[in-house]
């Protein structure tokens, strides 16, 4: 079994959501982005999402683009990701999902990204612009090799799209929780709660919510009904407030450790 999976059912036997915290790989360096992660292992996340930094993140909004832009200009590549995930994997078994555009791995060569993946002990691989329609030819290289496809669904997927998500996913569905790009929001979306349970209807998946969700009483909502909780702007926010500076990695520790203990039942 996979480690994404191994996770979620622990997480249900101890009566909590799962925690996935998302940070931009590069932020503020390759370096510095091992020391957050292990800094996120050691607060409580329970899965760590590392964005790979692209040119034209149409999915973001502005905390995770200007985090994108300064990962960028520090000289962040596709190759330089992995090769810090394989540091990681040093001493830690962390399941890791890539979150990234379509472009950096047709580039890379989608066959070779899925083999170095393998090799830099990715879990899952998270593509924010391919639609189900699209797949095949990404999961014909990537699922073969145990890595999960994870896919996503938004608030205006109907019943049929989040079937299609789910017949190519796994590890869990990532289900946004409004419309729009990713970014701290006041509210969560009305629908929130229908979205989940018609989410669940469709899938044999865990469903994890991401998008909009940034402080630890938004978190507490989203961990009573969902499986898991996403949460990224909100760190990535912290990072580039910070900077690369010796006290990042304690600082994130301290804001995820409150994430964490609020994904309790």
């Amino acid at each position: 079994m996979s480690r994404l999976g191994d996770v979620f059912r622990n997480a249900k036997r101890e009566k909590r959501a799962v925690f996935i915290s998302y940070v931009t790989a590069g932020d503020p360096s390759l370096e510095r982005s091992v020391e957050i992660v292990r800094a996120l292992a050691r607060a409580g996340a329970d899965v760590i999402e590392l964005g790979v930094p692209f040119s034209d993140p149409i999915a973001d909004g502005p905390t995770n683009q200007r985090a994108a832009e300064r990962a960028l200009a520090a000289g962040a590549t596709l190759s330089g990701v992995l090769a810090a995930v394989e540091v990681v994997r040093q001493d830690l078994e962390i399941p890791i999902v890539l979150f990234t555009y379509a472009n950096p791995v047709l580039r890379y060569g989608i066959e070779a990204f899925a083999e170095d993946s393998v090799i830099a002990g990715i879990d899952g691989v998270l593509f924010t612009d391919v639609p189900a329609e699209e797949m095949t030819p990404f999961e014909e290289q990537i699922s073969v090799r145990d890595i999960d496809l994870i896919m996503l669904v938004t608030p205006t997927s109907t019943r049929q799209r989040m079937k299609a998500a789910a017949r190519f996913g796994g590890g869990f569905l990532y289900l946004v929780s409004r419309t729009g790009v990713t970014g701290g929001h006041q509210e969560l979306d009305a629908g929130l709660v229908d979205n989940i349970r018609m989410a669940r209807n469709v899938s044999r998946l865990p469903v994890a919510v991401g998008f909009g969700i940034s402080t630890p009483e938004q978190v507490a909502k989203v961990a009573a009904r969902a499986d898991g909780v996403v949460v990224g702007s909100a760190i990535v926010s912290r990072i580039g407030a910070m900077g690369d500076c010796d006290e990042l990695a304690d600082e994130v520790e301290k804001f995820a450790s409150e994430l964490a203990a609020a994904c309790k039942r």
